[in-house]
């Protein structure tokens, strides 16, 4: 006869076994909704993202690992952020700069601070210039508070400092809802939500001696929204947006590099 705790371990292995199949059939749970059916449907649709690569670390990946060092008179610069960055051509606007774009489509701050060694730091550029937050406003990764949101741009500026890179803090652009196409993305991103960073990030940047570059100025309308010419989905700047903003990311980028030349 065999003892009674090998009779018990027997029937609680079988047990098991029979119980494998049933819990591999299991559905996997399903994202939180946001309450927009649009923002549920572009979020499934990154599961894979937000599950193997949070950072989407491969984007740029074999492109940092070939970028030489920048020669020692080589005032580079990277550009980090989101879509508006991402789909932003630098080399029309900033011809013969170099100025490398670091944006990716859909991303907010916390998926920045992952990548931030990766296509910041390691590419030793002297200046960085962050475009970011209205992903983190509209709760593509979640739903997010302004001072997490906060938090992020003072870790990105704590790494920069520490690396000796001049840091160069973009406002949340404005948003409109001028079109049907419009109307989901303006009804994400409140208004009053992007005034209060933008004012944290000024008030930020002049407490810790950074570079406040104010894009939402120069591109709202007079009743305080993008002007309907200068994006065609109320969110990302067209040519029209992007050459008002290329001047003015240009006399950052110098103020920058004169206080980098003072220390």
């Amino acid at each position: 006869m065999y003892p009674r705790w090998l009779r018990f371990l027997s029937l609680f292995l079988f047990v098991t076994l029979l119980a494998l199949p049933t819990l591999a059939q299991q559905p996997a749970p399903s994202i939180p909704t946001s309450g927009s059916a649009g923002l549920d449907e572009y979020r499934a649709s990154r599961i894979a993202i937000y599950t193997d690569d949070f950072g989407e670390l491969k984007r740029y990946r074999d492109a940092d690992a070939e970028m030489a060092p920048p020669a020692a008179i080589e005032n580079r610069v990277v550009f980090l952020g989101d879509s508006i960055t991402d789909y932003w051509k630098l080399a029309d606007y900033f011809p013969g700069k170099p100025y490398l774009n670091r944006g990716i489509d859909g991303q907010t701050t916390p998926q920045m601070l992952v990548r931030f060694r990766q296509d910041v730091i390691d590419l030793r550029p002297r200046v960085l210039v962050v475009l970011a937050g209205t992903n983190d406003v509209a709760g593509v990764t979640g739903r997010t508070r302004n001072e997490d949101i906060e938090a992020n741009y003072a870790s990105m500026a704590e790494l920069a400092r520490a690396h000796g890179i001049r840091i160069v803090f973009a406002s949340v652009l404005p948003v409109h809802n001028y079109t049907p196409d419009a109307k989901e993305s303006f009804a994400r991103r409140p208004r009053e939500r992007i005034l209060a960073l933008n004012t944290w990030l000024k008030d930020y940047c002049a407490t810790n001696g950074l570079v406040y570059l104010d894009y939402f100025s120069a591109l709202i309308d007079n009743k305080g929204v993008l002007k309907k010419e200068l994006a065609d989905d109320g969110l990302h700047p067209n040519a029209a947006g992007y050459k008002i903003m290329a001047p003015l990311a240009e006399a950052a980028i110098e103020k920058a590099l004169a206080l980098d030349s003072q220390r």
